[in-house]
């Protein structure tokens, strides 16, 4: 009797991940709706129809934070933290879906 060598596991190619027209299209409405509240975050606070509306009116003391500069600048951040992650899903969307696997697998 001769022993028997262990034979290495044959490994068969992954096949190519397919990403569906219905994750492309919900990744395009993400796209586009995180851009329009992070450009509307970062410039409706500094016109002049923000100090009028009625959230403002609620109170006094509701109407000094909602002036205020310090408020509104933050209100510009994530507007600005908004259109950041807009234009990073677009980049991620145009990457060759074998990319996307190797940077999601690390």
């Amino acid at each position: 009797m001769q022993p028997v060598e262990p034979q290495p596991p044959v490994l068969e190619e992954a096949a190519e991940p397919r990403v569906s027209w219905l994750h492309r299209l919900g990744t395009l409405l993400f796209i586009l709706v995180c851009f329009e509240v992070g450009v509307f975050l970062l410039v409706f606070p500094w016109m002049d129809y923000w100090s009028t509306n009625w959230i403002a009116g609620i109170s006094p003391w509701i109407h000094a934070i909602w002036v205020n500069a310090f408020f509104r600048g933050a209100l510009s951040g994530l507007g600005l933290l908004n259109i950041y992650i807009s234009l990073a899903e677009v980049f991620r969307l145009r990457r060759p879906a074998a990319d996307r696997l190797k940077v999601s697998t690390l």
